[in-house]
């Protein structure tokens, strides 16, 4: 089980409290301090859409041009603003065996996961 995300941000530390309560094992990767790669992004864009990893609401994308936040209109486009801003993917995302099980923290899907 691996938990992405950067340390200070409010819903990596719930989902992390959230994980340790229930003893569930898990790996943090920091993706500010360590970076994410390419290949991980377009694993999951494939299989939950960049509508769902970016985030909108965040002063990342609210400082964004006007003109850039037009642009993201698909996969590639997404993709290629989470690599130059990662701060713009929602977090935290968590995934097992390669499978992204839940973005962002909501109790009601952690519940629900089966770990």
């Amino acid at each position: 089980m691996k938990l992405y995300g950067i340390p200070n941000c409010g819903t990596v530390k719930k989902a992390r409290l959230w994980l340790d309560g229930h003893g569930v094992e898990y790996e943090f990767c920091d993706f500010r301090k360590h970076g994410i790669s390419e290949a991980l992004l377009s694993a999951w864009l494939r299989q939950i859409g960049w509508q769902k990893l970016l985030k909108k609401t965040g002063p990342t994308w609210g400082q964004l041009p006007d003109a850039v936040k037009a642009s993201i209109r698909d996969d590639a486009s997404a993709l290629a603003l989470m690599l130059e801003k990662p701060n713009v993917i929602k977090r935290p995302v968590l995934e097992h065996k390669g499978k992204v099980l839940a973005t962002g923290f909501n109790l009601t899907d952690y519940e629900k996961l089966e770990l």
